[in-house]
């Protein structure tokens, strides 16, 4: 390993957090407001850069790539997809929440339904983040820094499990520390600084692949990559892919809706805004951003496929295997240190997040009504701390799994779809009653969970496919709470309140903008379809 790798991986690193102190130093870390809002003080850039790069991780970096190492182009579509739900969080969503004045998706549950509902709610986010999100995160963020770095030779360290939970503990301990001692503004401007590395990293993987396989051609190596594996640029999944075309329109769009407009993790830094044109712009903003996601979080597994076909390695290897073999030695240790800024984005947002949700939701409504803002906060960093620990013990089991994306989805799954059913229902309807939201949310985890793990039903799922089975949980659940709104109606229609938390003015170019997104969108599955793989 040379030198200069762990010296240029070093210097970027400290460098982020050297400018991130800088910039948040005067900002006000210790009342409600500034710690899990930023004091809605966040402009358009911030927003989009950390919405970017908290979904711009490992399990994306590493699971996505590794999705197309196996199944090709098609997966294309979580990153081409999440843009429709994108428009969707800008023109619909954002602005009832920002109305609210909400600083979490349950809070808002429980202005539209009542504290049971946010109880519910909060339980349901914050064990899916304890158990699915933060381990994965830092499994495969360790995964790809071994890979990056060769850190069996730099470390001296055979064992590839005793590597993986000693990098597991470091980046644990080193993303804690960003999201709790710095709450949200500090985890959005890391975010925004890291994500310029990412991207930049990103593209010069692709574009060094590219070389790699066309004998030091770029353009030799696009004509290449064509020729060896024509089959794996479709955008139109086969029946035996991970996403068959069908899926796309049933479990895979509940996903991405779910994740890019109620999943707390993702939109906290949106209720942040200084005003929803602010925050529509940062929104839209990610989207277009968004549609470059297939040239590094796509095209890089195809082309680590052709470039290692037939040498039998795992698919959530392939990426980091790539970055080793084409990326020039004085960048590697840049693009190591973007890789863990973005691990770290990803783990500070996610523990961020949580800390929100069991602060404002568990501890200020359930176990301290009358708490200070000092408390709370520092509540939710007492409980930040254990759950770190905890993910850190969880993490390394993750290496007995198949495809940690598909996993990741998988397990998502089951909380995704009650809660996004609950929160259109509460949006959409005015008379629809908090027993209806409560019992969406319970039994809908419970037909998941028992779809995916009890025989004979798995059995059952897995013929129809879990994309599929999501879809008809979710008009099962929409129907039912449709059913007890009309049986059991709430007594007075609920009205949303403007509580003046921002300036509600919308952004004059939001829906030109959107439909020029939605237009691009058609435009890259038709231009790599191939219906043939449908007959």
């Amino acid at each position: 390993m040379n030198g200069f790798i762990l010296i240029s991986f070093l210097f970027f690193t400290l460098l982020v957090a050297f400018l991130t102190w800088f910039i948040t130093r005067r900002e006000d870390m210790r009342s409600q407001n500034g710690y899990f809002l930023a004091g809605r003080n966040l402009s358009f850039p911030l927003i989009a850069g950390s919405l970017l790069l908290t979904n711009l991780s490992t399990e994306q970096m590493v699971g996505l790539n590794g999705a197309a190492f196996t199944d090709g182009f098609a997966v294309m579509v979580w990153e081409v997809g999440a843009v429709v739900a994108l428009l969707a969080m800008a023109l619909f969503f954002l602005p009832r929440f920002l109305k609210s004045g909400v600083t979490t998706v349950p809070e808002y549950l429980n202005i539209r339904f009542g504290p049971r509902t946010q109880f519910i709610t909060n339980i349901i986010m914050l064990s899916a983040y304890a158990l699915i999100l933060l381990p994965i995160i830092l499994y495969t963020g360790a995964v790809g820094l071994i890979g990056i770095l060769d850190l069996h030779t730099l470390l001296g360290v055979e064992s590839y499990g005793t590597l993986l939970v000693l990098i597991v503990i470091v980046v644990g301990i080193i993303g804690s520390l960003y999201a709790l001692i710095g709450g949200l503004r500090t985890v959005a401007v890391s975010d925004t600084l890291n994500g310029i590395g990412l991207l930049v990293g990103g593209f010069l993987i692709a574009f060094f692949a590219f070389k790699a396989l066309g004998d030091g051609s770029f353009i030799t190596g696009i004509s290449k990559l064509g020729m060896i594996a024509p089959e794996k640029m479709n955008s139109i999944g086969s029946a035996q892919s991970s996403v068959p075309f069908s899926t796309v329109f049933s479990g895979i769009m509940l996903l991405n809706f779910f994740y890019w407009t109620t999943n707390q993790q993702i939109i906290q830094r949106t209720f942040g805004a200084k005003s929803l044109a602010e925050g529509q712009k940062g929104v839209l903003l990610t989207g277009g951003l968004k549609l470059l996601g297939p040239i590094y979080l796509v095209i890089p597994g195809i082309l680590a496929f052709a470039l290692f076909a037939g040498q039998n390695i795992k698919a959530d290897h392939a990426y980091g295997m790539l970055v080793n073999h084409v990326l020039p030695t004085p960048l590697a240790g840049f693009f190591a240190a973007a890789m863990l800024g973005a691990i770290l984005s990803s783990f500070n947002s996610a523990l961020n997040s949580t800390c929100t949700l069991f602060s404002l939701g568990i501890y200020k409504e359930k176990i301290n009504p009358k708490a200070s803002e000092k408390l709370i906060v520092r509540s939710g960093r007492i409980f930040g701390i254990a759950l770190a620990v905890f993910a850190m013990i969880v993490a390394p089991i993750l290496a007995k799994t198949g495809s940690i994306y598909s996993y990741l989805q998988k397990m998502n799954g089951i909380y995704f779809i009650p809660i996004f059913a609950v929160v259109l229902m509460g949006m959409l309807t005015k008379r629809v009653p908090s027993k209806a939201a409560n019992l969406g949310l319970i039994s809908g985890i419970l037909i998941i969970a028992v779809g995916y793990f009890v025989p004979p039903f798995d059995g059952i799922v897995a013929q129809m496919h879990e994309y599929h089975f999501l879809g008809l949980v979710f008009a099962y659940l929409i129907i039912m709470m449709l059913i007890v709104g009309e049986t059991h109606p709430r007594e007075n229609e609920f009205i949303q309140h403007d509580v003046k938390a921002v300036d509600m003015t919308p952004w004059k170019h939001a829906k030109v903008v959107s439909g020029i997104l939605l237009a691009v969108i058609i435009t890259i599955f038709v231009l790599f379809a191939d219906f043939s793989v449908l007959g």
